[in-house]
């Protein structure tokens, strides 16, 4: 009998075909993601190429270098210099031998070594050394230092030490018509950008555009051969000049030393232009400062252009061509001066009393303000004095190329404040705005628009001149400008006229005084000193080649001769400069000797050889041998100046001081080390010392001369 088998039954595994078709599923997703990646010229939006090579691409900035300021001849104001930022490593992971580390590892050290060098707090420097950080700076101790400085720290062999190379602005004559230049310096980012006057106004023609050097590298950084690369390269910055001459640069700065010295005004400023072209030569003032170290409580404003303020008498130019245009002038007419009511006001002129009856031709070398009151009152309306103050460019930009500059104010409307108008009150003009109305009298009526660029070149070597632009039309006739002139040299010539202290024998001056008050937390200051003191001159007088424009506000003293002494030297050293006088010029330069070096010489042989020179020889000491001499060798001197020969003796005597300016005397004590104090203002009238006597702490008094 057969045994039945034992049916086996079998399971199904459902999950085995599941995971079966999942796998399915994922390899046919890789393939498909496969064939996408390989055939696909874009993926996900992005070229897979250009991705590629972005991954490999490396882009260096070419940096542009900073194109360069210099004066109308040429001379540097501004330059690009090397410099270094000082870094200290603090990373362990630098080093490459034990035997040569490269990061710092005496902290306590290192800072007492750095802090010497860079004249920084020790606590900073080792505060900045226990950073948690690869690698840290210094701040404004260890920012641009010189190469010199660089050699300094690197001859201490400190580890960890290192430096970057970096491109400074440097000024190479400081404070050196510091107003106009302006400043420029490195940002965050290491670029240098102009931040006022010309190296902020012109900073995108002074940066020029970076370009940049794009290649492939490979893994370990280096150039993949025969791979694209992309070159632009960096177009450098032009270069700007100036209409600056420094050498007229450096006399008005002198007088702008001689001002602040004596008289410590609030502010002073001496602008000088061409009187032909508008361009301006010299723009000084005692607000500057030093470009290459910015003080945190400088003075951001540009006098030239950013200072408005009352002008005072110098606006009665411009009152008496508008009566004169309108041909209701008459010189010989006459008023009585003092003072002159207006509704419930009262005008007065500087001398109260008054100088009685006189003509207008007087009054305006009077500065009479109720000469002013009268010829307004009687022949010109609100609408025909402010139609002709705007003529001359005042209410309105010059558009002179600097940065802030202000319109002033042109706004009057009452009788009182019409008639205060025309003399300067109430009103408010910029210097920049004298200089230009100035020189529609200069060119026969024609005005010309005051400019400090003279060119801009660019780095391939081409020139933009800056062209004179002149007004298409005469604002003035020649008949006006005639008549004006003539006034405005009775204001310098004339010994009653206000501005009788500005004359200068041989020099064909003319101008016109002003003297505002100042106007201060809602009304008028009343003190002795408070006032604005301004000065506008032209020569010479036929044909005007120079202006100058100067004002001075609160001086410690005597406003109203503030300006004379600096002005009358500035307008000397310039007419020697550039000759304008010629027949007066050439009758001193005929007398004029380039001194040489006297050192070892007798004092009785150079007496005898400059005795044709009429020289004014100082000794200093009874020694005959001369051992220094002032002024130096090369320097030029002329009939009438003083020459200082200083002995070895040590007895030395008192000359006599008579007539003898200010500097003189400064200059006599300086070399033989005596303190010296001053009365006065102008020429030395009286000395506390006498003649011969043995020298000794000094007094003198001075006052001013007539030449």
């Amino acid at each position: 009998m057969t045994k039945k088998k034992k049916k086996v039954k079998v399971t199904k595994w459902k999950i085995t075909n599941l995971v079966f078709v999942l796998f399915l599923l994922v390899m046919i997703g890789l393939y498909a993601q496969y064939c996408y990646l390989s055939l696909s010229e874009k993926i996900y939006g992005e070229n897979i190429k250009k991705f590629a090579a972005k991954r490999n691409s490396v882009s260096v900035e070419l940096v542009s270098e900073r194109g360069k300021i210099f004066d109308t001849n040429g001379d540097p104001l501004a330059i690009n210099v090397t410099s270094y930022n000082v870094i200290a490593y603090l990373d362990p992971s630098r080093d490459k031998s034990k035997k040569h580390p490269d990061h710092v590892i005496d902290k306590e050290e290192t800072a007492k070594k750095l802090s010497e060098v860079l004249s920084a707090d020790y606590d900073y420097i080792l505060k900045r050394l226990n950073s948690k950080l690869y690698q840290v700076q210094f701040g404004k101790y260890g920012r641009n230092i010189t190469e010199l400085k660089k050699i300094e720290i690197e001859k201490l062999k400190i580890p960890g030490i290192g430096f970057e190379k970096t491109d400074t602005r440097y000024y190479p004559n400081g404070n050196f018509a510091s107003q106009i230049v302006g400043y420029a310096k490195s940002n965050d980012e290491g670029k240098i950008e102009g931040l006022l006057g010309i190296e902020s106004k012109y900073n995108k023609k002074l940066k020029g555009i970076n370009g940049h050097y794009t290649y492939q590298q490979d893994s370990n950084g280096y150039r993949i051969p025969d791979t694209p690369e992309e070159k632009e390269d960096a177009v450098n910055g032009s270069d700007v000049y100036l209409t600056i001459d420094s050498s007229v640069q450096r006399f008005v700065e002198s007088a702008i030393t001689s001002i602040t010295d004596e008289y410590k005004p609030e502010w002073a400023l001496i602008e000088v232009m061409d009187a032909k072209t508008g361009a301006i030569l010299g723009s000084g003032t005692n607000t500057g400062f030093d470009p290459n170290n910015i003080p945190e409580d400088m003075s951001y404003e540009n006098p030239l252009v950013s200072y408005s303020y009352e002008p005072g008498s110098t606006m009665k130019i411009y009152t008496y061509i508008c009566a004169l245009e309108k041909g209701v002038y008459n010189g010989s007419d006459k008023f009585k001066s003092g003072s002159f009511k207006i509704e419930d006001d009262t005008i007065n002129d500087w001398k109260p009393e008054g100088w009685g009856e006189i003509n207008y031709d007087q009054g305006f070398a009077y500065s009479s303000n109720v000469g002013i009151a009268n010829l307004i009152t009687k022949n010109l309306s609100l609408k025909e004095l402010k139609s002709c103050q705007q003529k001359f460019g005042f209410g309105k930009k010059t558009n002179v190329e600097l940065y802030s500059e202000k319109s002033g104010s042109l706004d009057y409307k009452y009788p009182i404040e019409i008639v205060a108008a025309g003399y300067g009150q109430g009103i408010l003009t910029t210097p920049v705005q004298h200089l230009q109305a100035l020189s529609a009298i200069a060119n026969n009526g024609y005005m010309v628009k005051p400019h400090i660029i003279s060119k801009i070149v660019n780095s391939d070597g081409e020139e933009k001149k800056v062209k004179t632009e002149k007004s298409e039309e005469k604002i003035i006739s020649q008949n006006s400008v005639n008549k004006i002139k003539d006034l405005m040299y009775s204001v310098i010539n004339d010994d009653w006229a206000t501005g009788h202290k500005y004359k200068i024998d041989g020099y064909d001056i003319i101008g016109k005084t002003g003297t505002a008050q100042i106007y201060e937390k809602g009304g008028y200051l009343t003190g002795e000193t408070d006032y604005i003191s301004s000065i506008a001159l032209m020569y010479p007088k036929d044909n005007p080649q120079v202006i100058i424009y100067a004002a001075v506000k609160k001086p410690d003293h005597d406003p109203n001769n503030s300006l004379v002494s600096a002005t009358k030297g500035l307008i000397q050293n310039m007419a020697k400069y550039q000759g304008t006088f010629s027949d007066y010029e050439a009758e001193i330069n005929a007398k004029t000797i380039t001194l040489p070096n006297y050192q070892g010489k007798k004092v009785s042989e150079v007496t005898n050889d400059l005795a044709r020179y009429k020289l004014n020889i100082v000794k200093i000491g009874k020694d005959k041998t001369i051992v220094d001499q002032y002024p130096k060798k090369g320097n030029k001197i002329t009939f009438g100046d003083r020459l200082f020969l200083i002995t070895n003796s040590k007895n030395i005597t008192m000359p006599n001081m008579t007539n003898w300016s200010k500097i003189e005397v400064q200059k006599f004590c300086e070399l033989t080390n005596i303190k010296c104090e001053y009365e006065g203002t102008g020429y030395v009238t009286g000395q506390s010392i006498s003649e011969n006597s043995p020298v000794g702490n000094l007094k003198v008094t001075l006052s001013l001369k007539n030449n």
